[in-house]
């Protein structure tokens, strides 16, 4: 079957919309068929290509939310309204790297990166700082990630200015974490644990002491106030009513980042507790955050994006966690499922839209934090492919 037919690819809208498009249709052109069937009608019997796969959920992603004049994602459909899309745009220079380090750093990839970081900061009243530290801790994640990967000195310089102001999120109420907002009125595992990720990150770049110091006393935060001993991950702490009310939700993205943070203190200490941590949290969030062994649907709104990152820090557990082997492989199996339920039965073709429920194609619409959790979960087998650990 035509997945991608070159009429979609080369369709007007590309030239119309954004100069770069056009090289990056020759960096992510997928052959006509990432999915052939071999007998019978289950997964099973099905054989992907997942690094073609990841082409065509990079292109399609491109294609409907990239707005060229404004050098920025949208949230809808062909829009060109920034609104309030500072963090999916986060999560846009995430899913840009990956594809940058998947398609041995193409320079047209870069030049997006480059392009996105400008427009972020003209459409946010040319700064980096927001209202919201969580917004702002996943756009040190991913310009630190976009550091790392490029060594461009400018995204280094982006995640320095957020972690400065971001620190200041920081006091002893509740015995420390960060707020979500800067009305301090909760404590915040959104804002804390991608931040404990990124200073656990920066301290591996720099070797700067006081950015695992922050790591750690964020990590104790979390493993003292939110992680309980199933492995659940709760949301916060409401510090604007007394006494203080736990939120109890109950998130996939905060399984992620904590997970996360575990699992990067435990690449810098080889301390077998936050591996022991990582693997609890994890196995809490495929108990009970899945039917039939799929993730729970997100929305269109900012719940899209939660399984996106659940799933993007399971695969980094999965590959540098030095896992038990039974404890991978499931692990790689559940992603196999989503991966494979996703694409079989929640794609919309030939236009390659991702829905909140990965068990249903989304028809003609979407937003872009489905869109951009489709593409993490794709990228995500992509990776687990080139380390020969899915076929």
């Amino acid at each position: 079957m035509a997945i991608f037919p070159k009429s979609f690819i080369y369709k007007a809208v590309f030239a119309a919309s954004f100069l770069l498009l056009g090289s990056l249709t020759s960096c992510f052109k997928a052959p006509d068929d990432p999915m052939t069937n071999t007998g019978g009608n289950s997964n099973n019997n099905r054989t992907y290509n997942w690094t073609a796969i990841a082409d065509s959920a990079q292109l399609g992603l491109n294609s409907h939310y990239w707005y060229a004049s404004g050098k920025f994602f949208t949230m809808q459909m062909g829009g060109a309204a920034f609104n309030s899309n500072y963090w999916p745009n986060a999560h846009a220079l995430d899913v840009l790297t990956d594809a940058y380090l998947r398609k041995d750093k193409d320079a047209n990839i870069k030049q997006q990166m480059d392009a996105l970081i400008e427009g972020v900061k003209a459409a946010n009243g040319n700064s980096y700082i927001n209202y919201y530290y969580d917004d702002m801790s996943w756009m040190m994640v991913a310009s630190l990630r976009a550091y790392m990967a490029t060594g461009d000195e400018r995204f280094k310089s982006v995640a320095d200015v957020l972690w400065t102001d971001v620190k200041g999120g920081w006091d002893n109420v509740t015995g420390g974490g960060l707020y979500w907002r800067k009305d301090r009125a909760n404590k915040s595992t959104p804002a804390s644990g991608p931040a404990c990720v990124f200073a656990a990150r920066l301290y591996q770049v720099t070797k700067n002491a006081d950015d695992l110091a922050w790591a750690t006393k964020l990590y104790n935060w979390l493993r003292t106030n939110m992680i309980q001993s199933n492995g659940d991950v709760w949301d916060g702490i409401n510090t604007s009513v007394t006494p203080y009310e736990p939120d109890t939700r109950l998130f996939t993205y905060n399984y992620g980042t904590v997970l996360g943070s575990a699992l990067e203190l435990y690449k810098i200490t080889n301390d077998i507790s936050y591996q022991s941590d990582a693997i609890l949290i994890a196995d809490a969030a495929l108990a009970r955050l899945t039917r039939e062994n799929v993730l729970v649907n997100g929305d269109t709104g900012d719940g899209g994006l939660f399984n996106g990152i659940f799933v993007r820090y399971l695969t980094r557990l999965i590959i540098e966690g030095d896992l038990p082997s039974t404890k991978r492989t499931n692990y790689i199996n559940f992603l196999k499922i989503n991966a494979q339920t996703l694409w079989s039965k929640g794609t919309t073709m030939p236009d390659i839209l991702f829905g909140p429920d990965w068990k249903v194609a989304p028809g003609l619409t979407t937003s872009l934090t489905p869109q951009l959790s489709g593409v993490m979960l794709m990228e995500a087998m992509a990776e687990l492919k080139k380390q020969n650990l899915v076929n």
